[in-house]
């Protein structure tokens, strides 16, 4: 804080010591153009949602677009992938904490006790059960808790439908609804009416019925939310449904079976409950797994209904997809982290708590003042200490996000085109034609010359 000037006490010491202390104020400017990057990247990986969605929506759709096997292909799974990662960075923050929060569940709450009820919502069902509140108001908190979830049923059903929200977007844009066309495999380009009529009728149906859940979802919870707290079966209800994990280790240590690390593992990703963060919803693994597994069988359905080789596409790539998103990123992040603290890498950033595990890697925020530190320590210059804590921290993030994007992105996108180009010159051909390499899509290739598509600059 600066002192006050009007103070006729003024310690000239103070002045002295603020020229002495580092400032970071164009700080940026004395990086080489290496070290620009790697904090701009650092900074996407800890930044807003909208950031966020950029990078995960790169990484997902950069490969696939690379290895895109026609320009409907490169459509339906941009149209896939821009809007799905809008439902993980977007959906569960928007109904969650702004419109079931602090609009619709906030809404069916007694007034005098509605801004109580709201404040704690972030808080675990421990967390509530242990504080002081009076007992009305924390099983309102719970039921209301369990309504807001019961209400994010809509996550999940917009997951499981949006593989049939792109097949109808194929069909009525494209008008192809056989995955042998779309992945460019029949060069004949054969059409059967009969399976788009299927497609189409499937797709609407699908669509209704995820609306439908949704509604359900939304008024079931606000039932619970208004009127829960004074059922008994219904606060039971809430706590399963916003803790399944803790309360099936409960039912496993009445058998018998008493495992910490079991016990950990079902609390961790069986939590349904959103995560506190910093007094906001936050998106937990559970849900997170929830939200994967269903969206599995929403596109495992749809492409069902578009031919043998699109199921067998998604049953060779999406699980591991899946799996990976769950559990995969986290364990390859932590076990990463755990060989540099062995080895001795970064200690200045890699950390170990007093119970052996790796403490919270700093933010990019706070490596200014860690840089300070060093600067004092070392008797060096700040500028130069950053330089090297960003670079450390980039290794740190990087290998992870380059791990996903080379062998969960390309590699595996390569992998699935290879055996779909294999199956179908098997089932098509008795002396099994071996695979062919799948091939950038050349777009002219695959736009009618007499299309809607020239209006807009494109030319067949």
């Amino acid at each position: 804080m600066i002192p006050n000037l009007t103070n006729t006490n003024i310690n000239s010491e103070y002045f002295k010591s603020q020229q002495q202390k580092p400032t970071f104020r164009g700080v940026n400017k004395e990086f080489s153009k290496s070290t620009k990057y790697l904090d701009k990247f650092l900074k996407s990986q800890e930044n807003l949602s909208h950031t966020r969605f950029i990078q995960g929506t790169l990484t997902n759709w950069f490969p696939k677009a690379v290895l895109s096997r026609s320009f409907v292909d490169f459509s339906e799974f941009t149209f896939l992938e821009f809007i799905e990662s809008g439902i993980f960075y977007f959906a569960a923050p928007f109904f969650g904490e702004h419109l079931f929060r602090n609009k619709l569940f906030k809404a069916v709450q007694p007034k005098k006790i509605r801004e109580n009820v709201v404040k704690n919502l972030a808080n675990s069902v421990d967390e509530i059960k242990k504080s002081n509140l009076d007992k009305a108001l924390k099983n309102r908190a719970i039921t209301t808790k369990a309504g807001i979830l019961l209400g994010c049923v809509t996550v999940p059903a917009l997951e499981y439908a949006l593989g049939f929200a792109k097949n109808l977007f194929t069909l009525k844009v494209f008008k192809v609804s056989d995955f042998n066309n779309i992945a460019n495999l029949n060069k004949e380009k054969t059409v059967d009416l009969e399976q788009q009529k299927r497609v189409e009728t499937h797709s609407k149906s699908v669509l209704l019925k995820s609306g439908l859940v949704s509604a359900a979802g939304i008024l079931g919870g606000l039932a619970l939310a208004a009127t829960g707290h004074k059922s008994k079966a219904a606060l039971k209800f809430s706590e399963i449904l916003l803790e399944p994990g803790a309360n099936i280790s409960k039912l496993l240590h009445k058998v018998g079976v008493n495992s910490k690390k079991t016990d950990e593992f079902l609390k961790e990703y069986l939590k349904l409950d959103f995560v506190n963060n910093n007094g906001k919803f936050a998106l937990s693994k559970g849900m997170l797994a929830l939200t994967c597994t269903t969206g599995l069988f929403g596109y495992s359905s749809a492409a069902k209904d578009r031919g043998k080789l699109d199921f067998l596409e998604v049953w060779t790539r999406v699980p591991l997809v899946v799996l990976y998103t769950i559990f995969g990123s986290s364990i390859l992040d932590s076990g990463f982290k755990k060989y540099l603290a062995k080895n001795g890498k970064f200690p200045d950033l890699v950390k170990k708590n007093q119970d052996g595990t790796i403490a919270n890697i700093p933010t990019r925020k706070e490596l200014p003042k860690i840089a300070e530190a060093l600067a004092l320590k070392n008797k060096t210059n700040v500028n130069e200490e950053l330089s090297k804590l960003i670079k450390q921290k980039s290794v740190i993030t990087g290998v992870p996000f380059l791990f996903s994007l080379v062998a969960m992105g390309f590699t595996l996108s390569a992998i699935s085109r290879i055996w779909t180009s294999y199956r179908y010159h098997h089932q098509t051909n008795p002396e099994n034609t071996p695979p062919q390499e799948p091939k950038v899509a050349n777009t002219s290739d695959f736009i009618p010359k007499s299309s809607t598509f020239q209006g807009l600059g494109f030319r067949g």
